[in-house]
């Protein structure tokens, strides 16, 4: 029996959807997707087919990074640099084959954009269906880690196309600000296998149950802590910081804050989603408008966070999700996670910073 549509207050003062299922028993994701499914506008099912295809292709990506040892699917691909200039692995160019793959299995999507593909890929339509979603991924995020058995996860965003349906799709159904995705998530593929997504109405996680071959739901409702005692920043580069940044990681120190990179931007975040902290990539001498991508890593990270109660600002004290992209490969800088932690490196960079804000 579905669940009725009560409305609870959320932090911006608006209502969000009481969560659709009770009780202690398992929720596997299906049927949590499709119980959630009438809270939406566009309640036509396409979204929840985009949202399971996913699921289904995190659940053969997970396979293949957990044998990656016991077969010559580790280490660099013959193909060499992606266009976002990183070395493509060999996980990477599977885990993008396989996304693309699954996405064309029902028809809901027209279009896809990754960070392993030059330009968008056109998705052809499955019988006379018009798609209405694009969808823009990082097939496998920190891959280089893969060969030392570090995490690394898969991170997606899914947006309304606004272009014609009965044409292809166009290159400014991508080129939407990140206040405009309709859903985001990320698969950590760590100890568990995790999928977290949100659809602007909260953030749930998911585990993948081995046993039965399904995600089910085990975090419900997450909501990051006003503050934490962690900080996430490639240390590394603190003399290529500029000066209100290294001031800020300063004081970091001063309070005895734990410095915590893993150097996979699934891992830190998910790590900040639980315990609380701050995640920093701002800009050095190499990459001075930043190294992560905008369309691909930090819009989907930046609406989870925003969703659990956190924030997301760039190093010019922009919101993330209000940047309008201009290209699909755009860098850009980042600070996101407790809202506390945000505001105070706020503080840092209006006192320090040598540029106008």
């Amino acid at each position: 029996m579905a669940a009725s549509a009560k409305k609870t207050p959320s932090q911006n003062g608006t209502t969000a959807p009481a969560s659709p299922i009770s009780g202690n028993r398992i929720v596997t994701l299906d049927e949590f997707i499709i119980r959630s499914e009438k809270d939406f506008d566009y309640a036509t099912g396409e979204l929840t087919g985009l949202l399971r295809d996913i699921g289904v292709a995190a659940k053969i990506v997970n396979r293949e990074v957990n044998k990656a040892g016991l077969v010559n699917i580790i280490g660099v691909a013959d193909s060499g640099e992606n266009q976002s200039g990183d070395m493509q692995q060999k996980l990477d160019v599977y885990a993008n084959e396989k996304l693309i793959e699954c996405l064309k299995n029902s028809g809901e999507c027209c279009a896809v954009a990754s960070e392993e593909n030059d330009d968008y890929i056109q998705i052809p339509p499955v019988g006379s269906k018009k798609s209405h979603y694009i969808v823009m991924f990082d097939p496998l995020d920190g891959s280089s880690n893969i060969d030392v058995n570090v995490s690394v996860g898969t991170i997606f965003a899914i947006y309304r196309r606004k272009s014609d349906p009965s044409g292809p799709a166009t290159k400014e159904d991508f080129l939407q600000a990140g206040v405009k995705q309709v859903a985001a998530g990320y698969v950590l593929y760590g100890t568990s296998t995790l999928l977290v997504y949100t659809t602007g109405r909260g953030v749930n996680g998911f585990t993948l149950d081995p046993s039965i071959g399904e995600f089910c739901l085990s975090h419900r409702n997450m909501r990051i802590p006003e503050n934490g005692s962690t900080y996430s920043v490639n240390q590394g580069y603190y003399s290529k910081f500029d000066l209100e940044m290294r001031r800020y990681i300063d004081n970091c120190s001063d309070q005895n804050y734990g410095l915590r990179y893993i150097g996979s931007m699934v891992s830190d975040i998910h790590r900040i989603l639980i315990q609380g902290g701050i995640f920093l990539y701002p800009s050095t001498r190499k990459y001075p408008k930043g190294k992560l991508r905008l369309l691909y890593e930090c819009n989907p990270l930046s609406m989870i966070v925003e969703q659990a109660g956190g924030k997301a600002m760039n190093t010019q004290l922009k919101r993330i999700l209000d940047v309008v992209p201009t290209e699909l490969h755009q860098r850009c800088t980042i600070a996101i996670g407790s809202p506390a932690m945000v505001d105070e490196l706020k503080a840092f960079i209006e006192r320090y910073s040598a540029l106008p804000l």
